[in-house]
């Protein structure tokens, strides 16, 4: 942004627009040369949210689609973290949503096609609130791998979506974690696109045993970092400048 209220992306740190060996980006990558346009107001200022949005399952995807007395089939796991922004400071108020297949790798979809069978107890998504340190908090059940029509045998690594909104339209954010210690990342397509192999360990959850809930589930941590607003030059940064 011009004005300096934000960090510039980092373009050669995220994934380009067009990558072949991504079937899909081809059609939708920009056609034309990108526009550097000021950040307008309403891209400045954030949607609000509170913490009565939330439903008191909202953050529990092993019962939040569970009938009565039953939950999802599969690994329980805690999913942790904060949100930062790029000045490392907690993100407090911002909403984070995220959803996945189930343990056996489909979503709960009417256009899904995979033939693993779906788990009547599990929808798949949910959402919280971060607290005033920029916390984040969920249950679910490990993810399972699953096959994709983008090469002959391509498959994506057990992985959640995550969609965040931070306190303003340029702190949106729209990212994958994946989980530590699963060889198919380094084989996915997707991955493949991120040029640097820094980006992509940035994107996988460590096991964390210290925060696990014994003989109950284990703990990820992923913390996430979003467009920070500029209070002091970092001149040690390309896109500070």
């Amino acid at each position: 942004m011009s004005d300096g209220s934000y960090f510039q992306r980092d373009r050669g740190w995220h994934p380009p627009a067009y990558a072949p060996g991504y079937k899909t980006s081809v059609k939708r990558s920009p056609q034309a040369a990108l526009i550097s346009l000021n950040t307008t107001i309403s891209e400045m200022t954030g949607p609000v949210f509170g913490h009565n949005m939330l439903g008191e399952l909202d953050n529990d995807l092993v019962h939040n689609y569970a009938k009565p007395g039953e939950s999802a089939i599969g690994q329980r796991i805690i999913v942790y973290g904060r949100v930062l922004d790029e000045n490392g400071r907690g993100v407090p108020g911002a909403l984070v949503e995220f959803w996945q297949a189930n343990a056996g790798g489909r979503y709960r979809h009417k256009k899904e096609t995979y033939l693993a069978p779906l788990d009547p107890n599990f929808g798949g998504c949910g959402r919280a609130i971060t607290d005033e340190h920029g916390g984040y908090r969920f249950r679910t059940i490990q993810p399972g791998a699953y096959p994709w029509p983008n090469g002959v045998n391509d498959w994506r690594p057990a992985h959640i979506h995550f969609s965040v909104f931070g306190h303003a339209f340029a702190q949106r954010l729209i990212t994958q974690m994946y989980f530590e210690g699963d060889p198919m990342i380094w084989q996915c397509p997707i991955v493949k696109t991120i040029p640097s192999r820094e980006a992509i360990e940035s994107l996988i959850a460590p096991l964390d045993m210290n925060n696990t809930i014994p003989m109950d589930a284990r703990a990820y941590k992923f913390d996430i970092v979003l467009r920070g607003r500029r209070s002091t030059m970092f001149e040690n940064r390309k896109e500070g400048n």
